[in-house]
């Protein structure tokens, strides 16, 4: 069996910051701070879990944290990912370019018109993606890609056999 957990033994000026932070504004604050000083009173982190509502796992989880970063662990890190990796990549996104300049009709969709919902249903059924990506994600490999959305609409061709002649003679 594991020694319990404790932390190390507080020095005056950081015991006097742990206990201004009781009076905290942030909930995490006053938390943590509650957990040091109960453990620093030698509570085990059982014991300090049961004081106060909340897992060992988190008693445990800011004993190492404070014994890493000392108070520089009672405010409250970013939640946010260190490095965001997009879903689309690499030949995926040119993949992706190819699949929008045909019709939706060649991968048996009953309409003509390309919506970023019916890209992302269609990037899935051919496996250019693993599972099926948001309307929000096939707009910003687009964007990636320097392609507006408008631009991508102008792609769309007609069913018709004669669209091309009617086109040119509308352009011209």
């Amino acid at each position: 069996m594991k020694a319990p957990l404790f932390v190390r033994p507080l020095t005056t000026e950081e015991r006097q910051a742990l206990q201004a932070g009781l009076r905290a504004r942030e909930a995490f604050t006053l938390r943590r701070c509650q957990i040091l000083l109960a453990s620093a009173d030698g509570k085990t982190a059982t014991q300090i879990a049961a004081l106060f509502g909340c897992a060992t796992q988190t008693v445990r989880n800011t004993l190492r944290a404070f014994a890493a970063e000392g108070l520089a662990c009672l405010s409250e890190k970013s939640h946010r990912p260190k490095r965001v990796r997009p879903l689309l990549a690499g030949t995926q996104v040119e993949r992706l370019r190819t699949l929008l300049h045909r019709s939706p009709r060649d991968f048996g969709k009953p309409t003509s018109l390309w919506t970023l919902s019916l890209a992302a249903e269609v990037a899935f059924e051919q496996g250019l993606t693993e599972r099926q990506l948001s309307h929000e994600s096939i707009r910003q490999a687009l964007k990636r890609l320097g392609v507006g959305w408008k631009r991508a609409k102008t792609w769309i061709t007609s069913p018709d056999p004669h669209y091309a002649r009617k086109k040119s003679g509308a352009t011209a």
